[in-house]
């Protein structure tokens, strides 16, 4: 068999194109990552790329870290199905919904608490779209407001602990993800932070978009707005202690914290009186349809940048990166740009998978501290679910949207924007200030 000689330019332009001709034509992204790495493989290295592939999924299968993937998946859905969403929500309903905007601000501090409980967007979109949307559109919110608050609450998920995007970017990067988790918390809640003044600021400069309340949630004792915020607070203020608590005091890794918080969601939902066989069964259904998708990306991707590295096309993205004008920030100005354009078009799982081992090594070569360039990236790809044509957010929400909202697709482009735009100016704040990022993680308790 003739095997063919391609230089390492024409293996980025070769596989990335063919990855983005698939995902494009509707293919589903493990299929395109393992097809075109398996067809590049065999016209370029013969036979031998079937050992490469064996290798690369031998090694992704033993990876003791990913299996937290699906514990934390697992504790997520056990946390939506609970019913402590809905309760969560009463609560920030009483506390906030006396004040102008409060409703999407609730929206926003349901977001970033339902993020350190679930750790999956498409859990945290749905649950905040079901119960948060009918009462702001019922109360005479702007539709962007009420779609933009939804979409970047629900997208916190990622960020903030314990976020499956981390518990998958720690073993790529070869970075405990138990720090991961710590530096993630305060560009988590400074994005939450920014998505509120932004909130409270619209609602002062344009108050027809979140018209006031009535006389009586005004007139809330306060007694009451507390004890129905403890109410909302207590239970995932249990699991967030039993999770993170575990991996900052070093009882646990996050393997173990994982399985940890799958059992205390499920006290959880046996408290609030909804376990039963039913919601044991849809739950593990779920836990294994998403935790296999995100088995089967990891796979194909292992299989991509197995072939892409070793076919020289991890030099070729090298020399890209390390040629950009401007020294290290150069390199990481185009570094982020790159994963920008691709959270447009491909999932994050696969940007995940595909990028990391090529930029992160990049990164540190040229004196960017690795947790914090993590960090960086990952804060990034909040982005990737709420820019089109792409953005999962948007999907979700969109796809709930009964005709009785009169939600349609411009009006949650619109309303994400801002937050869009929010998000630039966070990477810039952890830019400015590392320590942001970096304070955290140096807390940590070693045993």
């Amino acid at each position: 068999m003739v095997e063919l000689e391609l230089t390492p330019l024409a293996v980025v332009l070769i596989m990335f194109g063919g990855l983005l001709i698939g995902v494009l034509l509707g293919y589903p992204l493990f299929f395109s990552l393992g097809a075109v790495a398996l067809l590049v493989g065999v016209v370029t290295l013969g036979p031998a790329v079937f050992k490469i592939l064996h290798l690369r999924i031998l090694g992704q299968l033993y990876n003791y870290t990913f299996l937290a993937v699906p514990l934390f998946v697992f504790m997520g859905i056990m946390v939506e199905k609970s019913g402590a969403a809905e309760k969560l929500y009463d609560g920030i309903l009483t506390t906030f919904g006396g004040v102008r905007g409060g409703l999407a601000v609730g929206t926003i501090l349901m977001g970033t608490v339902l993020a350190a409980c679930v750790g999956v967007v498409a859990a945290s979109v749905t649950t905040m779209a079901v119960i948060a949307a009918p009462t702001m559109l019922k109360r005479g919110y702007e539709k962007e407001l009420v779609c933009g608050s939804i979409c970047a609450g629900g997208t916190l998920g990622i960020l903030i602990p314990p976020s499956i995007m981390l518990v998958i970017y720690g073993p790529m990067a070869q970075i405990s993800v138990g720090k991961l988790f710590m530096a993630a918390f305060m560009p988590g809640f400074l994005l939450s932070g920014l998505y509120i003044v932004y909130i409270i600021v619209r609602c002062i400069t344009k108050p027809s978009v979140a018209p006031l309340p009535s006389e009586e949630e005004r007139n809330v004792p306060f007694v009451t707005k507390i004890v129905a915020l403890s109410k909302g607070l207590l239970p995932p203020a249990f699991i967030i202690l039993a999770v993170l608590g575990s991996i900052f005091f070093g009882i646990a890794t996050p393997t173990e914290a994982a399985a940890v918080g799958s059992v205390a969601a499920t006290l959880l939902a046996v408290i609030y009186g909804r376990f039963n066989l039913d919601l044991l069964r849809n739950t593990s259904r779920d836990t294994l349809r998403i935790g296999a998708m995100a088995m089967a990306v990891g796979l194909g991707a292992s299989m991509f940048t197995g072939v892409f590295l070793r076919l020289g096309g991890g030099e070729a993205v090298s020399e890209l990166l390390l040629s950009a004008p401007g020294g290290k920030w150069g390199v990481f100005a185009l570094t982020m740009f790159i994963i920008f354009i691709l959270g447009m078009f491909i999932d994050w799982l696969g940007i995940l998978f595909v990028m990391i081992p090529l930029v992160s090594p990049i990164g540190e070569a040229v004196g960017f501290d690795a947790l914090w360039f993590a960090m960086m990236i990952c804060i990034n790809l909040q982005m990737s679910f709420l820019t089109p044509p792409f953005a999962y957010a948007i999907f979700y929400l969109r796809g709930l949207a009964p005709p009785e909202w009169g939600i349609e697709t411009g009006h949650i482009i619109r309303g994400v924007i801002p937050f869009v735009v929010i998000i630039l100016i966070g990477l810039t704040l952890c830019i400015i200030f590392p320590d942001i990022i970096l304070w955290l993680p140096h807390q940590m308790i070693k045993f």
